[in-house]
C-alpha cells in the first residue's frame, strides 16, 4: 500500500514510536528544546525515511530482522556522525546486518535517515540492476561509492521527501509511485554494488556485546533510573571496562550517558503529569534527584525552560 507522512514533534520519546523498520531510544545531549521532523514513505517494495533534529543526541538503534537497512545523511557540510565508534562522513552509506543493533552520536543538529527493502528484494533487484548477489552484510559495514553515485542515491531521496511534503496526493499514484521506487532502487544498487565504493568492515564489530547487554538492561528497565554500579553488576563488567566501552561507542562515560537518561526520563514524566497530582519535587525524587535547586539549573540548561515550566505546559 502507498502511503506517506510527515510529521513533526517536540518529544524524542513520541519520534521513536513514528521510526519505521527499526527500533530506535534517543537520548538528547545538549541544552535547548528537542524539534524533529520525520518524513515517512512506503512504497510498493521500497521503504524510506528522513528525518531532520534541531539538538545534538546518540541514538541506540535496533533494526528489522525483516529488512535489509542502509543509513544515510543529507547535509554535505553537517558534522560527521560518531557511529557505533567510528566517524561516518555524510558522503558514506552505512549498511546493517539484519536485525543488528548500534549507536551513533551527532555532534550538532543533523538531518539522515535510511532505506530499507526485504532480504528477497535486495536479492531480486540486485540481480536486475548489477547482475549481483546482493545481501546484507554478515557486520556492520561503511561504503563511500562514487561521488555521481551517492549524489543521485541522495538527490533522488530528498525529490521523494519533497513530493511527500508539497504534493503527497501525486506520491500515491500508481505509476508515479513506480517509476519513484524503480529510479530510487537503481541508485541504491549502484552504491551497493561500486566496485570502488571501499567497504571498510566495520571496527563497529568490535566490543559489540558489551553494549547490546547495556542495551538490554536499559530496555529492562524504561523507566527505572539505572546508575553504573546497577549496570556493571547487572552486566556482569567492570566499571572500567564499561567506561571504555561507553567512550567509544558513545563518545562520553557511562556516568554521563545514564545521567542524560535520567533528564530524559524526567522530561517525559514532567511533561505527561498532571500540575495538581504531582509535583517538581516528587518526579524528580522518583528519578534520584535529591538537590532539587541544582536539578532545576541542570534541567534549564539541557530544555531550555524550569522542570516547572514543562509540568504546567499542556502535553
Amino acid at each position: 500500500m502507498l502511503e506517506s507522512a510527515v510529521l513533526r514533534f517536540a518529544d524524542p520519546h513520541q519520534y521513536q514510536e513514528a521510526v519505521q523498520a527499526a527500533d530506535v531510544r534517543v537520548t538528547v545531549t545538549a541544552p535547548g528544546r528537542f524539534d524533529a521532523t520525520l518524513t515517512r514513505i512506503k512504497l510498493d517494495r521500497l521503504w524510506m525515511q528522513r528525518a531532520r533534529f534541531s539538538l545534538p543526541s546518540v541514538t541506540h538503534s535496533a533494526v528489522s530482522k525483516d529488512r535489509s537497512t542502509i543509513f544515510l545523511q543529507f547535509q554535505p557540510d553537517q558534522a560527521p556522525i560518531l557511529h557505533s565508534g567510528a566517524e561516518v562522513t555524510p558522503r558514506e552509506i552505512v549498511c546493517y546486518p539484519l536485525g543488528s543493533d548500534h549507536h551513533y552520536r551527532a555532534s550538532a543538529s543533523y538531518h539522515c535517515g535510511g532505506m530499507s527493502l526485504t532480504p528477497g528484494d535486495l536479492a531480486g533487484f540486485g540481480a536486475m540492476f548489477a547482475e549481483r548477489d546482493v545481501r546484507s552484510p554478515a557486520s556492520i559495514r561503511v561504503l563511500r561509492p562514487a561521488l555521481p553515485l551517492v549524489s543521485r542515491l541522495l538527490d533522488l531521496h530528498k525529490a521523494a521527501a519533497d513530493l511527500a511534503t508539497t504534493a503527497p496526493d501525486i506520491l500515491e499514484h500508481p505509476q508515479v509511485a513506480k517509476s519513484l521506487e524503480q529510479a530510487l532502487v537503481r541508485a541504491m544498487v549502484a552504491c551497493l554494488t561500486d566496485p570502488d565504493a571501499d567497504g571498510r568492515p566495520h571496527s563497529i564489530r568490535l566490543r559489540l556485546a558489551v553494549m547490546q547487554r547495556f542495551e538490554q538492561m536499559l530496555e529492562a528497565h524504561q523507566d527505572v533510573p539505572l546508575h553504573v554500579t546497577d549496570v556493571c553488576a547487572g552486566i556482569g563488567v567492570s566499571e572500567r571496562t564499561l567506561r571504555l566501552h561507553c567512550h567509544e561507542k558513545l563518545g562520553m562515560s557511562p556516568h554521563r550517558y545514564l545521567w542524560l537518561r535520567r533528564m530524559n526520563l524526567v522530561q517525559r514524566a514532567l511533561t505527561h503529569a498532571e500540575p495538581t497530582d504531582k509535583t517538581v519535587t516528587a518526579i524528580a525524587n522518583d528519578y534520584g534527584f535529591a538537590e532539587l535547586g541544582r536539578f532545576a539549573v541542570s534541567y534549564r540548561k539541557l530544555f531550555g525552560e524550569s522542570p516547572s515550566a514543562t509540568l504546567r505546559r499542556p502535553p
